[in-house]
């Protein structure tokens, strides 16, 4: 299963103060077909960060195919409970705080408590991109308000420290809450010319140790933007390869692990012609 993908159209609007506005269509006709080249069966919808709370395009396609894939979304803090009850009807598992750039919440004031005990009654995680440094200041509020929490991009520790950086320390340290996840994705957003790649090579065995293959994910974090011109879908998955060796503990990353955490019915098992 590949957790950790975008769908959308130019058309769309984006939100004012995007980072970054793709000039390209990422359809979820183009998802299937990397899918099927890469053995994948199921997959994971997530929020691009450009779209703002507008969920459309991911809502439509999990209402189209509700066997194969689950969303997260963005949300205003303030939706109502009936708005993120019918979104959980159509196979949404969690929401994203995408705070690169941003200020960070604060959990205590309204309507941040509201909204944190709807997603505990639904069963919803969090999912969390920011770098490593403030993670605790996230991370922390949120398992202590009862949530599972899924952390982006190997928890993007800061280049120049790697995986001694404090806040992936932190990060590995939450291991034993049983409440938290780690996606072995994005690599390359961690540092550039290879600085990404050796993060997460040395932050993978670490990953392993502390968490378990019952506890991470991965996703291929297709198209890649911002990075559409120097990575491809094959890359990712052969990644995975590198990262975790043993084939029991690559099937558990690939398949039983996300089938628990995104509900699906049954075991995502990989189509023909996937990696061990």
């Amino acid at each position: 299963m590949d957790t950790h993908a975008h769908i959308f159209q130019r058309a769309a609007a984006p939100v004012a103060g995007a980072r970054y506005v793709p000039s390209y269509d990422a359809t979820l006709a183009d998802l299937f077909q990397q899918f099927a080249s890469h053995g994948i069966s199921h997959g994971v919808l997530v929020q691009p960060s450009f779209l703002g709370t507008d969920n459309t395009f991911l809502l439509a396609a999990l209402r189209a195919h509700p066997d194969r894939l689950r969303g997260v979304v963005v949300v205003d803090p303030a939706i109502a409970p009936a708005q993120l009850a019918e979104m959980a009807g159509m196979g949404v598992v969690g929401i994203r705080l995408n705070l690169v750039g941003l200020l960070l919440p604060d959990f205590r004031i309204a309507p941040w408590p509201s909204l944190l005990g709807e997603l505990k009654r639904l069963g919803w995680f969090v999912e969390v991109q920011r770098e490593a440094r403030d993670l605790s200041a996230l991370v922390g509020p949120l398992l202590a308000a009862g949530l599972n929490v899924v952390v982006d991009h190997f928890g993007r520790p800061d280049p120049k420290l790697g995986v001694d950086d404090p806040g992936f320390r932190y990060l590995l340290a939450q291991a034993p809450t049983r409440r938290l996840w780690v996606k072995l994705s994005g690599a390359y957003r961690n540092g550039p010319d290879g600085i990404g790649d050796a993060i997460a090579d040395a932050a993978a065995p670490l990953l392993l140790r502390t968490f378990g293959p019952e506890r991470l994910l991965w996703g291929s974090d297709w198209p890649h933007t911002q990075f559409e011109h120097a990575e491809e879908y094959a890359d990712a998955r052969v990644q995975l390869d590198r990262w975790v060796v043993d084939p029991a503990a690559r099937r558990a990353v690939l398949e039983s692990t996300p089938a628990a955490l995104f509900r699906f019915q049954t075991a995502a098992t990989p189509v023909r012609g996937s990696h061990p």
